[in-house]
This record gives C-alpha cells, sequence and structure tokens, in this order.
C-alpha cells in the first residue's frame, strides 16, 4: 500500500470520527435543550407520547391524532390522518369531536408539544379517557424522518415553525413562516 494513499485514509479516518462525535454530541444538545423546554412550559398533566410509539400507533391504526395548531400552520404541512382542531377557538363541543369514542387513545400535538398540552387538559375535561401529548410535537415528529402532507395530500418538506425562535428546535424538513 502506497504511504500517501495511506496517510490519507488516516487523515479521512479521523474526520469521520470526530465528525460522528460532533453529531452525537449537537444531538444530545438539542435532545437536552427541548427537555429543559418542556419542563419549563409544561406540567406533564397530559403523559407524553414519543414518536416512535405515534408513529406504531399509526400504523396500527388505533389512534385519532388532533392537531392543535392553527388551521394556517395545519395547511402548510401535518401529519397523516390528524385532525386540525386548533388552539386560540378550541371547543371541545366541535361537532367532529363530538363524533370521537373518548375511549380509544388520543394524541394530540403542536409545534413542540407546549399548546398541545393546554388542549390535551381540555379533552380530558370534556370525558375523554386516553389523551397523550406528543413529545417534541411535529418537529420531533419531522426531524425523526417521519412524513408530513400538506393541505392536498402530498407529502411535502415544508413545516410550519411558527417564528424564527422556535424553528430553531426544527432540525430537519424546511421552516416556513
Amino acid at each position: 500500500m502506497n504511504k500517501t494513499f495511506l496517510y490519507y485514509f488516516i487523515q479521512m479516518k479521523h474526520k469521520a470520527i470526530i465528525f460522528l462525535l460532533l453529531f452525537i454530541a449537537a444531538n444530545g444538545f438539542a435532545q437536552k435543550n427541548l427537555d429543559e423546554l418542556l419542563q419549563k412550559f409544561n406540567t406533564q398533566s397530559i403523559p407524553y407520547i414519543s414518536v416512535e410509539e405515534l408513529r406504531m400507533f399509526q400504523m396500527n391504526g388505533t389512534v385519532t391524532i388532533l392537531d392543535a395548531r392553527e388551521p394556517e400552520e395545519f395547511k402548510i404541512s401535518h401529519i397523516v390522518s390528524a385532525k386540525n382542531v386548533g388552539f386560540n377557538d378550541f371547543s371541545s363541543e366541535e361537532k367532529h369531536l363530538q363524533n370521537l369514542n373518548k375511549n380509544i387513545p388520543v394524541v394530540v400535538y403542536c409545534s413542540l408539544g407546549i399548546r398541545s398540552e393546554e388542549i390535551g387538559e381540555k379533552l380530558k375535561k370534556a370525558g375523554f379517557t386516553n389523551v397523550k401529548n406528543l413529545y417534541g410535537g411535529i418537529f420531533e415528529w419531522k426531524n425523526k424522518g417521519y412524513p408530513v402532507i400538506d393541505s392536498t395530500g402530498k407529502e411535502t418538506e415544508n413545516v410550519h415553525a411558527f417564528s424564527k425562535h422556535w424553528s430553531k428546535y426544527l432540525h430537519a424538513g424546511i421552516p416556513v413562516y
């Protein structure tokens, strides 16, 4: 083996290891930031469900998914089969909520899991017995590589990021404001 090639190979191997370590550290830091954010704003009155758990429920078709973001956010992208209930004008008296089985699992999400906790609390007061809050919301869903669709039903990379401030938690997809 040629010495130049060997030197180049060793250098590339070191760069790959450094890159991998930086990636792992950044991922851990991002997760810690999300943990801290949710601890700051949420009381955990509604138990969390991970995006991986929701994906399994979704694949089995045994869950109702409610999007607690505003309609303009929902139109940009949302999780497949989600129903938009909004936040500002949310009412548990809405017709499409009245027709839901209150005993099957309901997962509520928003951008990160803050607004959805409040909607989850309202759902529990309205008699829903199995309500979960999606940990990290649609941002975490997209960060983990799961698909989102737009208002026409087409898969998209766009995610409404609410504002530049909140977009720092979205690491995948294209932020839209």
